[in-house]
């Protein structure tokens, strides 16, 4: 591709271990293999959190960036945008693409007048981009329906899979893996709950992921796996620098999150062949195939314990839900199939 370089902003370190910064990594790393020159921007850590400085320090990097420069921003940064911070992109002096892995305002834990500051700042920052990048169909559905943008901005380029061996799912006992960072949005509470009936069957659970982002709720589910007489049977794994490890060795993958953009966990789960138990929250369903997975309401103890049963006491369910899983691995997009798509709209963005 013959276009100027790319700029690529994001909030903290790019390496940091969540699914939307692993979309970033892999999305840069497949740009580059296409031939683009894609220039790095680390903008504050304290986004989406932001403060009058980190705010104004994003504003300064734009500021310093060249007239008519194309720039794609990741929305953990982008939605938390001021008029400071957007001034760069409102005198029409850089082009912008957004990248919305999920809204903001979506996000568990805030308070309405959190909500209402991120649906405002949101919807401004979207509204300034020429394009605006999404990772799935159903958050294209909602920042058209609840954020006004237009539709023809906005293009799904849904995250790519990396072709893996199938998880061999024989461990004696059933080995249940929940790969996601220790936020309230995940829903481990909910599983932790929903796992307290059914000690009398066989079973062993790991939690991987960091407890970084919410130490106080991190800590929250460490005292309620306690107070249930669960802490021989879950183990809180923390941050794994590869999980293809944990995929390989698990049974079944759960995970019931409250909201979730896409899930890019639950396509590497399929990948690996794994069996999945999760909410029907969010993109969830547009991820996991009804061959392939149980999917119950959201925040539904009760619901998540009778799936969970059903798995672990139906040994013939869970290879019929396997083989769904490795059917569907073969319809998962690639990395590369997703930097193509990102080139496109970076080439009709570059034009406009």
């Amino acid at each position: 591709m013959s276009i100027a370089p790319l700029y690529f902003a994001f909030p903290g370190r790019l390496d940091t271990l969540t699914g939307g910064y692993h979309y970033d990594r892999q999305l840069i790393r497949e740009l580059r293999q296409l031939g683009l020159e894609v220039a790095t921007l680390s903008l504050s850590g304290r986004f989406p959190f932001a403060d009058d400085r980190a705010l104004q320090e994003a504003g300064e990097t734009l500021s310093a960036l060249p007239d008519s420069a194309l720039v794609i921003i990741d929305g953990l940064a982008l939605g938390a945008f001021d008029e400071t911070a957007l001034a760069p992109v409102r005198a029409k002096r850089l082009r912008l693409v957004a990248l919305c892995h999920h809204p903001l305002a979506l996000e568990s834990g805030l308070d309405p007048a959190q909500q209402r500051r991120f649906q405002r700042s949101e919807q401004r920052a979207l509204q300034a981009a020429r394009a605006v990048l999404v990772t799935s169909a159903h958050t294209r559905r909602t920042l058209i329906t609840q954020f006004a943008v237009p539709p023809e901005r906005v293009t799904v380029a849904r995250p790519g899979t990396t072709r893996v061996p199938f998880a061999r799912c024989q461990g004696q006992p059933p080995r249940l893996l929940a790969v996601a960072s220790l936020t309230r949005r995940k829903g481990h509470d909910v599983l932790i709950n929903a796992l307290a009936p059914l000690q009398h069957l066989p079973w062993q659970a790991r939690f991987v992921g960091g407890r970084e982002f919410d130490p106080a709720w991190s800590d929250e589910l460490q005292r309620q796996v306690n107070r249930l007489g669960l802490h021989s049977r879950i183990d809180f794994v923390g941050v794994v620098d590869e999980t293809q490890g944990e995929f390989q060795r698990a049974d079944l993958f759960v995970l019931p999150s409250r909201y979730e953009g896409y899930g890019m966990v639950f396509a590497e789960a399929l990948a690996a062949g794994l069996p999945v138990v999760a909410a029907r929250a969010g993109a969830v369903p547009d991820v996991v195939p009804e061959s392939a997975g149980l999917l119950v309401p959201p925040d539904d103890v009760q619901a998540l314990t009778a799936a969970l049963h059903s798995l672990l006491a139906r040994e013939e369910l869970r290879r019929q839900l396997q083989a769904g899983a490795r059917l569907a691995a073969g319809t998962l997009p690639t990395w590369s199939d997703t930097a193509a798509c990102v080139a496109r709209v970076i080439e009709d963005a570059a034009l406009l």
